[in-house]
């Protein structure tokens, strides 16, 4: 089938990541996508193909405007057309839609744990009005339940990673070819984050513990971004027990590979939350901050499906450290003891006890996860089902 995603980049590249690993993955199983991004510009360091011989079965289109169509017009849409996260269609293009076998028209919406994506999972949206009058359009939910639109998972994804998580020798190969200089021993924490984080608070609490056990220093890999630039901005001395690598932009398959070597993943965002959870190793997830503080109830609805089944202690301690990590304090809380006292949850976590507690519910959670159909699977059956 032929496909058509339309993509509006907000102000960070999760969308569009998120677009692109559903590019992949469709073309991957033979179908052909024409993926229109307004700013495709992130693409240059997450789809570096693209600027050589090309990916095949996608064609990535600097998306244009109704005022400034395509030259020769718009094209003929595909079989499936998908607005991502509610994006608005061109009305040049919807036009094209008008046909007797219209294309299969998609709303992929946002992930969430909470409890309305099973009620508004696959619902019909009939359009009444504008140039797309008559055409019918579907709400596609990503999610964490059988009742929901699944989650990105391309095909032979957790094989290739058993393959890269099997032995220290392939695990500082890995590393390696990222150029990251590894010591086996070396407990390693990833960090891509938004501003506003607590990334000092962060290395003060993994020096403190490096010294304190007495181990090999923890190494910490620092994402372009929030991440590198929370060390530049600071002015204190290198920490003993803790050192510091940046990383530069990774393409997908690489940053896949970055999270499956490391012991700690600190993530943001949707597209980056998703690969931490198909990597089964524990994690510490940031969502993106809304001022309406919306956002703390969605955080909860997640916790509360990824840590159902952990031991009532583990799951206990995790909370307080994600909630810590995204700035949402218990009431009363106030910051007397400052954020490396808030972020005290963490030295309970890292002990050997605890930490392997924490590792085996963090894989136990991925695979039950990696029971349900994946997200192109069910999308695939729902557009090719009557109606």
């Amino acid at each position: 089938m032929r496909w058509d995603i339309f993509c509006k980049v907000i102000d960070n590249h999760g969308d569009l990541g998120v677009c692109w690993r559903l590019s992949r993955d469709l073309a991957s199983r033979g179908h052909q996508v024409r993926l229109w991004v307004d700013d495709p510009s992130a693409l240059a360091w997450m789809a570096p193909e693209l600027g050589g011989p090309g990916h095949p079965g996608i064609e990535a289109v600097q998306w244009p405007t109704d005022e400034q169509p395509p030259a020769g017009g718009w094209p003929s849409p595909g079989e499936v057309v998908v607005e991502a996260f509610g994006c608005e269609l061109p009305a040049g293009f919807v036009a094209g839609m008008q046909r007797s076998n219209p294309p299969r028209w998609i709303n992929l919406e946002y992930l969430s744990a909470e409890s309305y994506v099973e009620r508004s999972h696959g619902l019909l949206s009939p359009v009444f009005s504008g140039p797309g009058a008559g055409l019918r359009k579907h709400f596609f939910y990503p999610g964490f339940t059988a009742r929901t639109g699944g989650l990105l998972r391309e095909p032979g994804l957790l094989n290739a990673r058993d393959l890269a998580q099997a032995d220290d020798a392939t695990r500082a190969q890995r590393l390696a070819a990222l150029g990251v200089p590894w010591q086996p021993g070396q407990r390693v924490v990833s960090v891509f984050c938004y501003p506003g984080a607590p990334v000092q608070a962060l290395f003060t609490q993994l020096a403190r513990l490096s010294t304190q056990t007495g181990g090999a220093d923890t190494l910490v890999l620092l994402t372009p971004g929030a991440a590198t630039a929370a060390v530049n901005a600071a002015s204190q001395p290198p920490l003993p027990g803790l050192h510091l690598h940046a990383l530069p932009y990774l393409a997908q398959p690489a940053f896949d590979t970055l999270l499956w070597a490391c012991d700690l993943n600190i993530v943001r965002g949707e597209d980056s939350a998703v690969r931490a959870l198909w990597a089964g190793r524990p994690h510490i997830w940031q969502i993106y901050p809304q001022d309406d503080g919306v956002h703390a109830g969605k955080l909860d609805a997640f916790m509360a499906r990824w840590m159902a089944h952990w031991p009532p202690d583990l799951a206990h301690t995790t909370r307080a450290l994600w909630h810590a990590w995204n700035g949402l304090l218990p009431a009363g809380s106030g910051s007397d003891g400052g954020l490396d006292a808030e972020l005290a949850p963490l030295a309970t976590l890292w002990g050997p006890a605890t930490w392997a507690q924490w590792a085996a519910a963090s894989r136990e959670s991925c695979d039950e996860l990696a029971r349900q159909p994946d997200l192109v699977t069910q999308l695939l059956q729902f557009v090719t089902a009557p109606g």
